[in-house]
């Protein structure tokens, strides 16, 4: 099973958690895997230097064990766009960095190696790259993880467009329910949302995955597992 970069619609839209549950699907079919998040912000300071809950929860699922540096080579503490945060920081990271930093670890050969981005497609790097110039320089397929608010059908489909644009193949897209207190209960909303499902599913170049339903707040681990039960592995072209 190849690599694959996860990207989102927006900030927030679920891509770590569709992340570390695309991780969980693969260790119950007893498959190696690893989880990687290139550049992070929004970090907190340890003992042990600055920590991302992100990368922190994708750790948790990378089979065999990495250390925190392999899966997050850039934390930031500020929760703002990379390329800024880096900025704050005195530090300029460059694609090419990135594309040492990951070459060798591709190379491990995982069952299941997921990159995760930050933010959209277009999130910038620095300022002449973007983040999304790794997937490029690997020719990764790309995983879509659509929040499932209001406006996420045009940003779907612009992010699907700019993936294609690219030259990559989207291998497929992910719902996340991400909105606080989105049900869905009332009859009309239900018809609401098989309606917005219904048109992603027909407007989006690639198989839907799965849709992430709310979840209860509990402990990374126990989410990434219930995730794990409402996904699919991409198929391997």
């Amino acid at each position: 099973m190849p690599a694959y970069f996860v990207t989102g619609t927006d900030t927030d839209a679920g891509k770590t958690l569709a992340a570390c549950g695309l991780l969980a699907r693969a260790r119950l079919a007893g498959r190696s895997t690893l989880g990687l998040k290139p550049v992070a912000s929004g970090s907190e300071t340890t003992p042990e230097g600055l920590r991302n809950g992100d990368a922190l929860a994708l750790q948790s699922r990378s089979e065999p064990a990495a250390d925190y540096a392999t899966i997050n080579p850039y934390a930031f503490a500020p929760p703002i766009a990379p390329h800024l945060a880096a900025r704050r920081a005195g530090i300029e990271v460059r694609l090419a960095d990135l594309t040492d930093w990951l070459r060798p670890l591709l190379a491990l050969e995982c069952d299941l190696t997921l990159v995760e981005g930050a933010g959209g497609w277009r999130v910038p790097l620095n300022d002449d790259e973007d983040l999304s110039g790794l997937a490029t320089a690997f020719d990764l397929p790309v995983i879509l993880v659509v929040g499932l608010r209001l406006g996420c059908i045009s940003q779907a489909r612009l992010t699907a467009e700019a993936i294609a644009r690219d030259g990559l193949r989207l291998a497929g897209w992910i719902g996340s329910l991400v909105e606080p207190g989105l049900s869905f209960d009332a009859a009309e909303d239900d018809a609401l949302y098989r309606d917005n499902l219904a048109t992603l599913v027909r407007t989006l170049p690639a198989p839907c995955l799965g849709v992430i339903p709310q979840l209860a707040a509990a402990p990374s681990h126990a989410m990434a597992a219930a995730a794990a039960n409402h996904l699919e592995l991409p198929d391997v072209h």
